[in-house]
Formats: C-alpha cells, sequence, structure tokens
C-alpha cells in the first residue's frame, strides 16, 4: 500500500477545508532549525515556546527530563502540541548527552543560547547548517556538559539593566529571527516530501477523535503497512 494511500484513508475523515490548510501549512515547516529545552521546571515556559515553535513554523522540540518532566498547559499552548514532533529524553538523567549527541549524528550544529567571551550575535548567526538551538533551566541556566559540547554559542544583545530574557521570550526572539531570515535566502529549509507526508499524517491523526479506533481498525485491514508510520503514539 502505498504512502499517499495511508494518508488519503485518514484525509476522508476530514474537511476539505482542513484537508487545505494542512497542504499549505506543511510547506511553512521547517527541521532546518530545532530547539533543545534542557530541564525546565516552569510548564508555562516550555507551554509557551510550544506556542512559539507552531506559530514560527518550527517542527522539532527537544526535552531533556532528567530533573523536571515537562507537563503542558493546555491554556498557554493553546493545541500547539498536536501539531509539533516532541522528542523526550530522560534516560537515567543523561537526557542531554543522549540529546545532543543524537542531533549532531543527525548533521545539526548545537548552538547554546547563553552569553559566552566566544559568542554570536543572534542576527550575526549564518543560516546554512542545520541548528539546533540549546535553551536553560530558568535559574541555573545550561548545564556545564552543554556549553562545552556546544559547536558555537549565541546571544541576543541587550541595552538595559536586567542581563537576561524569560526563556520562552529568548525562544521567541531566536525562533522569528531565524525563521523570518532564512525565507529571504535560497537555502532548502522545508521539509521533504517523505517528511511532509509524515507531518501531515500526524496532523491528521490528530485532528480525529475517534483516530484510536480507526487506527486499530485500518491496522487490522493491513498488517502491511504497520511499519510505515509511528502509530503507536495514537493509540
Amino acid at each position: 500500500m502505498k504512502k499517499q494511500e495511508i494518508l488519503a484513508y485518514f484525509q476522508n475523515f476530514l474537511t476539505e477545508y482542513k484537508i487545505d490548510l494542512f497542504e499549505k501549512k506543511v510547506l511553512e515547516r521547517t527541521r532546518h532549525f530545532t530547539f533543545i529545552l534542557e530541564d525546565l521546571f516552569h510548564p508555562h515556559n516550555a507551554s509557551a515556546i510550544l506556542r512559539s515553535s507552531d506559530c514560527f513554523g518550527i517542527q522539532d522540540i527537544h526535552m531533556i527530563e532528567n530533573n523536571h518532566r515537562f507537563k503542558n498547559e493546555k491554556d498557554i499552548s493553546l493545541g500547539s502540541k498536536n501539531w509539533l514532533n516532541i522528542h523526550r529524553y530522560n534516560e537515567q538523567e543523561q537526557g542531554n548527552i543522549s540529546c545532543i549527541e543524537q542531533l549532531k549524528t543527525k548533521g545539526y550544529t548545537i548552538a547554546a543560547l547563553s552569553p559566552h567571551h566566544n559568542d554570536i550575535p543572534l542576527s550575526e548567526l549564518p543560516l546554512e547548517n542545520k541548528t539546533a538551538f540549546v535553551l536553560g533551566a530558568e535559574k541555573s541556566g545550561l548545564t556545564d556538559f552543554t556549553l562545552a559540547n556546544a559547536d558555537l554559542h549565541v546571544k541576543i544583545p541587550m541595552y538595559g539593566f536586567t542581563e537576561s530574557l524569560n526563556v520562552s521570550v529568548t525562544a521567541a526572539l531566536t525562533m522569528s529571527d531565524v525563521a523570518n531570515r532564512i525565507r529571504k535566502t535560497s537555502i532548502p529549509w522545508q521539509l521533504s516530501e517523505e517528511e511532509q507526508w509524515e507531518v501531515k499524517l500526524g496532523w491528521t491523526l490528530s485532528s480525529i477523535r475517534s483516530s484510536r479506533d480507526l487506527i486499530k481498525h485500518f491496522l487490522n485491514e493491513h498488517p502491511e503497512v504497520s511499519g510505515s508510520f509511528p502509530f503507536s503514539e495514537f493509540i
């Protein structure tokens, strides 16, 4: 069974308006940039970052949960969690190591959003390489491991007396800057056709109230496609 046939099967349970909307929005999504949240302990900050990520077309958020588990605050995230791929790391308090190693293997440059003696102003950050921005916990900031293993350090210039921004504000400003700048370049920042299919299928399943029962019925009818998509997260 072809992947487009799988998508079409589930899209039968959507309105034409929503199908068209997904077709338009998926063209604005990117994995050229991603964000790592390192042990944030205020759920409203993490939830606000999810909301900003959706608004600026950032598809993936990586959450390191060595000491604090993410709890979505729906009044703040406003459903944005349904449109994102959220990756969580809490492997025996070694989540930051696992996360950063995996992203480096996938070709990401690790950019610590933290003032440093060799830091780069955000507006001057080169956009050619895939980049994973790391945000630290609200009071303690980034861990020594992350600071030591970051490929570069990025700062948002500030001109007042206060030395730092709220973590969710830092994320939103960074997302806005890189999302707007890259759209003015010829850099291939959009999702591949395979990634677009995967994202649209995820959005579709998140939009169907009875998706769990529908997926089970579909897999019973077509067991050969069970490995084509991680359906388990929707069951």
